[in-house]
């Protein structure tokens, strides 16, 4: 029952990490979308592992093979199944753990729960699943891309190194130009030289991904208890390491008096705006067609390369120590993460939207 995401626009994934492949079917995609092969690939290469100094060394393609959906470069409107072949994984490498439980992973919540656990790599509670997330929210990009709907994300946190500058006065375009995507170039140096510091003690660090999404439509978003910023809490909630969402002012917000953080409504060209944006472009649940903006926390990746306390299947302690290859830091190959899954929210929601106001 939890294996499947959204409404109308609807993703079932399946697979395992060190299984022969994972993949996602899309159930709602409509027909007639222009389907664009390359930019799954680009966000795919994005997210996967091996693409720097600062990330896991495994190895994958990433490659995505579509296998219904699509016909002649178009959607169908029939179910979108794009599977994602395991190549690189060295299930050898997590021997050690098979009846332990390493500290503030999945492992002992999955065998109190199952009573057995895939122990190679996490098996289903890999963050190797986000690639099928990456896959169907690039999907879903292509179903905004005809509504004008743009979603950026970038790192503007790593451990105390904080990107304090708000969105619009920063370049976005710079994020994609340094491995650990923030789009200050100035800030960036110092956030990889922190990775790579910490790397070498054989311990992580956490971090922030903020994001925004641009040219929003009104409307968007279901009163009570399916509300646009709900839906996005859910959905970033749902993203391994993620530790905390705040949207709008956030918890800054709890330090200004309400004249102060009152978003006033204005017209310009005939048009209904807000003078400012503490509300995150979302009110009583729903867009109001000024962008939305948020943060996404991810804590420290739980596999480190130093001795921790811990226990095995019998109760018995052990001292464990993590081996194979890992993240130091998530927050760079999260970006595209995180912008999938909003994607897919929007998307969700956009066709919630139309269906309830579509002139039958």
């Amino acid at each position: 029952m939890s294996n499947s995401f959204g409404q109308l626009f609807r993703v079932t994934t399946f697979g395992e990490s060190h299984g022969k492949a994972i993949g996602v079917i899309i159930d709602g995609c409509p027909a007639g979308l222009d389907f664009n092969l390359d930019l799954i690939i680009s966000d795919l290469n994005r997210r996967k592992p091996g693409q720097s100094s600062i990330t896991s060394q495994r190895k994958e393609d990433d490659y995505p093979e579509v296998l219904s959906g699509v016909f002649e470069g178009k959607t169908t409107g029939a179910p979108v199944c794009i599977v994602i072949a395991n190549k690189d994984q060295k299930s050898a490498d997590y021997a050690h753990i098979s009846r332990q439980f390493r500290p503030s992973h999945a492992d002992y919540t999955y065998f109190i729960k199952y009573g057995i656990r895939d122990f190679r790599g996490g098996g289903r509670s890999s963050a190797r699943e986000t690639a099928n997330w990456v896959a169907a929210g690039a999907v879903a990009k292509m179903l905004l891309k005809r509504e004008g709907i743009n979603i950026k994300a970038y790192v503007s946190s790593v451990g105390d190194i904080v990107l304090k500058k708000n969105y619009k006065v920063l370049n976005l375009s710079e994020t994609e130009k340094n491995i650990v995507r923030c789009p200050d170039p100035e800030l960036a140096d110092q956030m990889i030289g922190l990775i790579k510091k910490i790397r070498k003690q054989g311990d992580t660090i956490g971090g922030v991904v903020s994001c925004v999404a641009e040219n929003m439509l009104p409307g968007l978003g279901e009163p009570v208890f399916n509300k646009l910023h709900a839906a996005l809490a859910h959905a970033m909630m749902s993203i391994n390491a993620v530790k905390g969402f705040e949207y709008g002012s956030g918890f800054a917000g709890t330090k200004m008096k309400g004249s102060q953080h009152n978003d006033q409504i204005i017209s310009e060209k005939g048009k209904a705006i807000t003078k400012t944006n503490f509300s995150g472009g979302i009110q009583g649940g729903i867009s109001n067609g000024a962008d939305i903006y948020f943060n996404v926390a991810f804590k420290p990746v739980a596999t480190l390369m130093i001795d921790q306390d811990s226990l095995n299947e019998a109760g018995e302690k052990v001292t464990i120590q993590g081996k194979g290859r890992h993240d130091p830091c998530v927050v760079p190959r999260a970006v595209p993460i995180v912008e999938a899954m909003t994607a897919l929210v929007l998307a969700d929601h956009y066709l919630l939207h139309k269906a309830r106001n579509s002139k039958v």
